[in-house]
């Protein structure tokens, strides 16, 4: 990939710190790292509705006790939406029906203390913010803002998320930015490649946030699992979601989204068009 181009698409007011997005059937569905609703956001008619996922559902959770959800993704009907695991608070995964929007939620307590062990991270430095499901294996992706900075890919299979699945692991080393490691952020797939998002946050912490240096763009090969290349795109925004929007033969276009890291109910939709 040698070119691409970044641009605002447009701006939605009443969602903050935006931490994920699917683009499907002319909506888009949006999580905020600090925000108990599903967002869902009707592109042609610039409506905005709110559902609720948690119980006691707010816009602004306080930090100690928000659910921390920085990872979403869909297969068919369903959507997933999985907390960063980085506190006890934060290990929920609230699946969504699209159509009848029926809400179940799991706990993911065992998958993440299995994940650690297996990926040899320790409870700090644990942090989902990327997920893929292809219906058949689950991709997540640990953002290594923790201070042993382990970006890890970790693969999925079995029957269920709860006791029955068998686990891979593969570690990243990402580009550094006025040295500072780059950490995943978000991921989706398309056919054999995994396309990310990756984030240099100058911070030790999973917790805090830390002043944000730029984001990349890469793609991970699923055949080799390796990095068939890394961009950069921003020298100042966190992007921390990526949706399909359109695929061609030429180019992919994806929707991104930012962390504000603020309380303020406003998000920029970003559209970044890449060559093939």
């Amino acid at each position: 990939m040698e070119k691409f181009t970044l641009e605002i698409l447009f701006h939605i007011i009443g969602i903050g710190s935006a931490s994920g997005l699917i683009y499907k059937e002319n909506s888009l569905f949006i999580i905020g790292d600090n925000s108990g609703f599903l967002y869902e956001y009707a592109i042609p008619s610039q409506t905005l509705q709110l559902h609720k996922i948690i119980e006691n559902a707010s816009e602004n959770i306080i930090k100690s006790e928000k659910p921390d959800f920085e990872a979403i993704t869909h297969f068919g009907d369903k959507l997933y939406v999985f907390g960063s695991g980085s506190t006890q608070k934060r290990n929920k995964m609230i699946q969504i029906n699209t159509q009848e929007k029926e809400i179940s939620t799991n706990d993911l307590t065992d998958l993440y203390s299995v994940m650690q062990s297996f990926g040899e991270i320790k409870p700090e430095d644990f942090n989902i913010e990327g997920a893929i499901y292809t219906g058949e294996e689950w991709y997540l992706f640990n953002r290594g803002n923790g201070e042993s900075a382990k970006n890890v890919m970790f693969t999925i299979q079995g029957k269920n998320l709860i006791n029955e699945f068998n686990i891979l692991s593969n570690s990243y080393k990402l580009p550094k930015i006025k040295g500072v490691r780059s950490s995943f952020t978000d991921a989706v797939a398309i056919d054999d490649k995994i396309y990310f998002l990756a984030t240099a946050e100058d911070t030790k912490s999973t917790y805090h946030d830390g002043k944000i240096l730029g984001s990349f763009i890469g793609c991970i090969d699923t055949k080799t699992m390796k990095i068939a290349f890394t961009k950069k795109i921003s020298d100042s925004q966190k992007f921390e979601g990526i949706t399909i929007y359109k695929n061609t033969n030429d180019t992919i276009e994806f929707l991104l989204c930012e962390d504000n890291d603020t309380e303020v109910l406003e998000t920029t939709i970003y559209k970044l068009t890449i060559s093939k």
